[in-house]
């Protein structure tokens, strides 16, 4: 894996949190990472009048990676309104787990951490993956045995 520039991460999350909605919580985040394409990607919270609606920073920077052609995140970084290093929430680990290269480092209060270490045992494609209907005749998954 190449160096991770943190610095140039963190300006773009630094970014991304000047853009923020939050006029409810005042508390502006902003998500900057590292596609395994060398793109970055940014997102920052937008807050909704009826709360539970708003959508946290990882989620608008998942959005970003979606509509800038995909791929997988290298490495990360959060930062809240006074710049500083933020620990994404526990949904919000699950969410960049989704879409994370094998690996994936954040950059957390704690220092440098893998994905692996902030959502340890965690759900995803693979373990949906284990049930998926298969065609016994290959051992392929099987569209029609749904």
């Amino acid at each position: 894996m190449a160096e991770i520039d943190w610095d140039t991460l963190r300006e773009h999350a630094l970014s991304a949190m000047q853009r923020a909605y939050a006029p409810y919580s005042k508390f502006p985040v902003g998500a900057a990472a590292l596609v395994d394409d060398g793109r970055i990607v940014s997102g920052c919270n937008v807050e909704n009048a009826s709360y539970g609606l708003g959508l946290c920073a990882e989620c608008a920077l998942v959005s970003s990676l979606a509509m800038t052609g995909g791929g997988h995140l290298v490495a990360f970084t959060c930062v809240d309104g006074n710049g500083e290093t933020l620990m994404p929430c526990g949904r919000c680990r699950q969410l960049l787990f989704e879409h994370s290269a094998p690996g994936m480092l954040l950059n957390t209060v704690s220092g440098i951490k893998t994905i692996d270490e902030v959502i340890p045992d965690a759900f995803g494609p693979s373990t949906l993956a284990a049930f998926a209907p298969t065609d016994p005749a290959n051992e392929t998954t099987c569209e029609a045995c749904q």
